[in-house]
């Protein structure tokens, strides 16, 4: 694949990241597939766009802000990206100003419907601190 398609990916997934952390609801929802799926320590979630309202809004914890690194995208045919990079990310409850860093090894796996990538499927796997110099 081309490197523009390449970023256009890493763009989409900056975007919904940055979504999140702006509590964009309504942005997020343009990117995602439905169903989508979502497997991390929490277990597996498939759900529609009204079930991500209700997590994205109602949620116990949010996304404060996030740093990417070893981006990686593979396209198993021209429909299909699979990205996959290490995340470190601020979190916090809702309501609460205290926030906790923590990194993730993540992948999303994006399928073109018509001329508009969507999001399918996330994965997050809590992943060793990176040392940083």
């Amino acid at each position: 694949m081309p490197s523009s398609a390449r970023k256009t990916l890493v763009d989409l997934e900056t975007k919904f990241w940055q979504s999140m952390v702006d509590q964009d609801t309504e942005t997020a929802l343009k990117m995602l597939d439905e169903p989508a799926l979502m497997v991390s320590a929490h277990g597996l979630v498939k759900f529609d766009h009204e079930t991500y309202r209700q997590m994205a809004d109602r949620g116990s914890m949010i996304l404060t802000a996030f740093e990417f690194s070893d981006m990686d995208v593979v396209f198993p045919n021209e429909s299909t990206a699979i990205l996959s990079y290490h995340v470190k990310q601020r979190v916090a409850p809702r309501g609460n100003g205290s926030s906790a860093v923590q990194e993730m090894n993540d992948t999303s796996t994006w399928i073109q419907a018509g001329k508009h990538w969507k999001c399918v499927m996330h994965t997050e796997t809590p992943a060793n601190p990176k040392a940083t110099a």
